[in-house]
């Protein structure tokens, strides 16, 4: 899979979490990132057969459990082109503020932000 984009993960961990969780944070993301990118799936019920706590929400719609369930991520896949679209990233808490099935990537929240926690 093709990831879009990988800068997302970055941003998120540079900017939305705590700086004594960041190391930890940016480990899982990296072992998802490598997961994801090795992956090959041709439709969300393969996806599901190799990660069983991924959500499908549609069949172009995806929430990862990422760190523990910690945090969530919500990807868009085209298992056609073998990319997918990181849509929105945040803790548990905010994914349940969140409408998951029509959520669309903010770019300025996983940008350079002035509140570095």
């Amino acid at each position: 899979m093709r990831i879009v984009t990988r800068s997302t993960l970055t941003g998120f961990v540079q900017n939305r979490v705590p700086r004594g969780e960041r190391r930890l944070v940016a480990e899982h993301l990296q072992a998802w990132f490598k997961l994801v990118k090795a992956a090959r799936w041709a439709s969300s019920a393969e996806l599901k057969a190799q990660l069983r706590s991924a959500s499908i929400v549609s069949a172009q719609r995806v929430v990862f459990n990422i760190k523990g369930n910690d945090y969530r991520l919500v990807a868009g896949i085209n298992y056609l082109s073998q990319a997918i679209f990181i849509k929105w990233i945040g803790t548990h808490a905010e994914y349940d503020k969140i409408d998951v099935s029509t959520v669309r990537y903010e770019e300025e929240r996983y940008g350079n932000l002035s509140d570095q926690r």
